[in-house]
């Protein structure tokens, strides 16, 4: 312990005490799985992540995903000051479905979580279809939420939306083709087709973490970040959870982000940091223009070079997460 001395000499027993906490003992907070169960009888899994008593961030995966959705390096939010929530959105992983669900209904789960754990004020966040959750909950719950981090996020889409040849104008042909059967709402070909592709995300993944998008025609930014190393962990330890049931959940939402939402932009009287690279095939630049001129008083951050995937993960999050701790404060 020698190598400690110096930096002993020059703080307090109780700052140094608090020091180690932060760099040793909050790395060990990582709660992979707590259940809670909704009114309802349906079980709602989630996890926490960071600074145990930092301020509460409630992430929403994208569409696919699971709790599991975050940066794998705890350290990153106990530096911050986070608390980091993330759930199964219903019919992922650990969370029982909610057939027929609307993006909106999703806040009655982070509610729900919220209350179990004794949180009264948060932020949320959500990155691509994680993205419309986020903002559900900034439009239906102002008294609670401080603000949200948005990145990446698809518009709406038709009535009261974009026009569906606007919406998949820049998009890659692979979603185009799913958006057809989600717009038509049939769900039976859906749930074939997206069976077939959780089934060879199971088996190909641990080789692989892009295997689910390798018939993508990614820009090179995209490429890059698919393949930084956390990045492609976080996909690994993901997909193996999610992909450990079936799709309803990947279903549910990819009807859900089709139709209404159940909530109007206009009704967002918080904070909300939209982020989008205009080289993304996932979800088209023109779906954050769109949002962006729509969501009051919206701060709107543009990067030229970037796709779906962040360029600069650890250091990106931190941006993100700073500005929520700044409307905090």
């Amino acid at each position: 312990m020698e190598w400690l001395a110096p930096k002993v000499a020059r703080i307090s027993s109780t700052a140094f005490i608090e020091r180690c906490r932060r760099l040793y003992g909050r790395a060990l907070l990582a709660e992979r799985l707590r259940t809670v169960v909704a009114p309802d009888g349906r079980t709602v899994g989630f996890a926490r992540w960071g600074d145990p008593d930092g301020f509460p961030v409630f992430g929403n995966h994208g569409c696919p995903g699971c709790r599991l959705a975050r940066w794998p390096d705890e350290t990153l939010y106990a530096d911050l000051g986070v608390l980091l929530i993330t759930r199964d959105r219903p019919g992922y992983a650990k969370s029982t479905r909610r057939h027929g669900r609307s993006v909106v209904d999703d806040v009655d789960d982070l509610v729900l979580v919220a209350d179990h754990l004794g949180i009264d004020r948060f932020a949320v966040s959500g990155a691509s279809g994680g993205g419309p959750h986020a903002l559900a909950c900034a439009a239906r719950l102002p008294h609670r939420v401080v603000a949200a981090n948005v990145a990446v996020s698809p518009a709406p889409v038709g009535p009261g939306g974009m026009e569906y040849d606007a919406w998949i104008n820049g998009m890659d042909p692979e979603n185009v083709a799913f958006s057809k059967l989600e717009i038509a709402g049939d769900e039976p070909q859906l749930t074939e087709k997206l069976e077939e592709l959780r089934l060879h995300i199971a088996s190909n993944v641990a080789a692989d973490p892009t295997v689910g998008i390798e018939n993508f025609t990614l820009s090179d930014a995209d490429k890059a970040s698919a393949n930084h190393p956390e990045v492609a962990r976080v996909m690994v330890e993901s997909d193996l959870e999610w992909t450990q049931g079936d799709v309803g959940g990947w279903v549910d939402d990819s009807l859900a982000l089709a139709r209404p939402w159940g909530f109007d932009l206009n009704e967002i009287a918080v904070p909300v940091l939209l982020s989008y690279g205009l080289t993304d095939v996932f979800v088209p630049p023109d779906h954050g223009g769109w949002l962006a001129k729509r969501i009051p008083g919206c701060e709107a951050w543009v990067d030229d070079e970037a796709g779906h995937f962040d360029p600069d993960p650890a250091n990106g999050l931190r941006r993100r997460l700073q500005w929520l701790l700044d409307r905090h404060a």
